[in-house]
């Protein structure tokens, strides 16, 4: 057999296996079709003319403009608890003090002097919680996409529509300082930016102290429209020194000094956003979806009056995504295309109006644009995929033409109708509920693809005879030597206990701008072991010789003075070296050199199949994104760096075998001479 034909068959027999992994996951993990479609002014949501529009106001879109300002500030890994005050302590109670409560105090003073002006709400974002997926749904209102996550250092421009390219269309400035991940999603959208690097997770200053340098002078300026803030120091804090660490207690101090300065500088027309993109672990890490990592913070402030009622005693919970519609009516500007978000209702009561009705119809109003929206996003995804579920969606599509027909028929007669519009407001917000939990279940649907494709590589034939076989418990003991090591050497399969540290390995001053290389190492560093055995699984063919070897030794050994009579010329002739023996066959040793490969492909395919099927089975249970999720990626990523490593392995040993077979034959020739 041929060396260049066993490479061939071995790629082939990879990329049956790539070509599984690769289905697997885009049946398995969270996917979903990315709409370019864009939203405008000129292209209303939905059938009929805009209700509630005010013609002729400037800058007036699908609602008119309750603020032309915002201030947005992104204090990335703003755990909820972290905006809670310090509680007083109860009697007979064991007292807790913990660093990071009570540090952002001006909250909570807003709250109290103020109570229809601000709102703290507890943010719930959807997993993976790391910084580039929040951004995104953040901006666009929809879900990330789980597989997403690996590319959290390696950002990419956002296609689907988004705030920031509605803002910039309408022609507001947008002013952005901090996380440099915004320059990757947004490129070229700012009118003015200041950009810091966000790669340095043990630099917990440079970037806000940056920020601060330019944020009150951009706000005295007045030449902004949309001021963004993306602080990291709490972010880099919960990494380097966790939660619980007095730092932490000092980066929520300054953070509540900037949040103060920036209230004292608000005019009457502009909103003040403080949101956390993600929470953060005990540790300090993020990035699945336990409750303290979805856990954020969101706090509303405005110096006129926003909300009728004051603050209940609980804040409520809101999914992160509902900011998105919110701001979009609240500047004016169409919701983004693809958002699946709902509008936080009690933004848009007619404060000035004390009527319960006006308040009522103005809430139903941008819940029905809303949901005209969201139904328009569907019946669109709908007609260029066919991943959501078709007895949901037309249950859905009843719901909103039942909710429509009850909004319209009220728009004729709104007076006297106040239990109407509670039931309408009821119906929107059950569709807009149901539209989102229809999509989280659809873009997380399964497979079988993978499983086919699976079996049809491990039905190779890969047994053959010959002097080179090596057994299976070899083979199989040699690839779980790879996962020991794996584990020994500190590293588990989910996300938050990647060894972030090895980016910095011979670079202790960071990598500038560069992604690749601290991504390089961070890989080498988690999957080194998959690759240094991998490389070293071609040393397997010389264990047939070895466990002989011991063989011939112990029967060689003496046994007194009969020893000495048994030894005849045959048995005191030296054997070859064991290098040696390797010619002896030269015709085997290319099928032994497949049959290895194949048996090891074939054990690393167990051990991803084992995987993926429990990743399958238990796709709806709780712990599948933090869990199963994350094991199955790794164990594909560990077998795609152990199939290269094999296959430069066995070309490494076939140069090696190449380069003993030239050399033979010039000793023979010289022989032969």
């Amino acid at each position: 057999m041929q060396k260049i034909s066993v490479l061939l068959f071995l790629a082939w027999v990879c990329f049956l296996f790539y070509a599984g992994i690769a289905l697997f996951t885009s049946g398995f993990l969270l996917t979903r079709l990315e709409l370019t479609n864009h939203s405008s002014c000129q292209e209303p949501p939905g059938p009929g003319p805009l209700p509630w529009r005010s013609q002729g106001e400037p800058g007036a879109c699908w609602m008119a403009a309750r603020f032309s300002r915002v201030v947005l500030v992104l204090i990335d890994a703003l755990r909820f608890d972290f905006a809670q005050p310090q509680r007083s302590h109860v009697p007979g109670e064991p007292s807790v003090s913990l660093p990071f409560l009570g540090k952002l105090g001006s909250l909570q003073r807003i709250l109290e002097i103020q109570p229809h002006h601000a709102r703290l709400y507890q943010s719930k974002a959807d997993p993976p919680t790391t910084t580039m997926q929040r951004l995104k749904a953040l901006t666009t209102g929809s879900l990330p996409t789980f597989i997403d996550a690996g590319s959290n250092f390696a950002s990419y421009a956002i296609v689907e529509d988004n705030l920031i390219k509605q803002l910039t269309s309408a022609g507001r400035r947008v002013v952005f300082m901090g996380d440099d991940t915004w320059k990757d999603l947004f490129p070229g959208a700012f009118s003015q930016a200041f950009f810091f690097s966000s790669f340095n997770v043990r630099d917990l200053h440079t970037v806000d102290n940056g920020i601060m340098e330019h944020l009150y002078p951009t706000m005295d300026s007045g030449e902004w429209d949309v001021l963004i803030a993306h602080f990291l120091g709490v972010d880099h804090c919960g990494h380097k020194h966790g939660p619980h660490h007095p730092e932490m207690a000092k980066k929520l101090s300054q953070m509540d000094q900037v949040i103060q300065g920036i209230v004292e500088r608000l005019e009457n027309d502009t909103l003040l956003v403080v949101i956390g993109d993600h929470g953060m672990t005990k540790s300090g890490d993020h990035g699945g979806d336990s409750e303290l990592e979805i856990s954020a913070a969101l706090f509303l402030y405005s110096p006129t009056a926003l909300f009728l009622r004051a603050p209940p005693e609980e804040p409520e919970v809101v999914p992160q995504i509902s900011l998105v519609p919110t701001l979009a009516l609240l500047l004016g500007l169409p919701i983004p295309f693809g958002n699946i978000g709902e509008v936080m209702a009690e933004l848009f009561s007619a404060v000035e109006d004390s009527q319960p009705h006006s308040s009522a119809l103005a809430q139903a109003t941008a819940l029905y644009l809303n949901a005209q929206q969201v139904f328009r996003f569907l019946h669109t995804y709908s007609a260029a995929a066919q991943d959501l579920q078709v007895e949901e969606f037309h249950r859905l599509n009843n719901l909103f033409s039942k909710a429509s027909a009850d909004y319209l028929r009220l728009l004729q007669s709104p007076q006297g109708a106040e239990a109407a519009l509670q039931t309408v407001i009821t119906e929107l917000q059950e569709f807009l509920r149901g539209v989102r939990a229809m999509c989280i279940e659809s873009w997380a649907r399964f497979s079988l693809s993978f499983l086919l494709l699976h079996l049809l590589a491990a039905g190779i034939p890969i047994t053959t005879s010959g002097p080179f076989t090596v057994p299976w418990q070899a083979v199989s003991a040699w690839a779980l030597m790879a996962t020991q090591t794996f584990y020994s050497t500190g590293h588990q399969p989910v996300f938050p206990t990647i060894h972030w540290h090895a980016a910095f390995v011979g670079f202790p001053e960071g990598h500038g701008s560069s992604t690749w290389l601290p991504a390089l190492l961070v890989g080498a560093n988690t999957f080194a072991s998959h690759l240094l055995f991998a490389v070293g699984c071609p040393l397997l063919l010389l264990w047939p010789f070895l466990c002989e070897s011991q063989g011939s030794q112990k029967r060689r050994q003496p046994h007194g003075n009969e020893a000495e009579a048994r030894v005849g010329p045959e048995e005191g002739e030296e054997e070859p070296l064991m290098e040696m023996r390797l010619r002896d066959a030269p015709h085997h040793f290319n099928v032994a050199l497949l049959q290895l490969g194949l048996k090891y492909l074939f054990v690393l395919g167990i051990q991803i199949l084992a995987c993926a099927l429990a990743a399958s089975i238990l796709r709806r249970h709780l712990m599948v994104w933090k869990v199963f999720a994350p094991k199955f990626i790794f164990e594909a990523m560990g077998f795609i760096v152990s199939s290269v490593g094999l296959f430069l392995g066995l070309a490494l040993v076939m140069r090696v075998d190449g380069a003993v077979s030239s050399w033979l034959q010039q000793l023979v020739l010289a022989q032969q001479r």
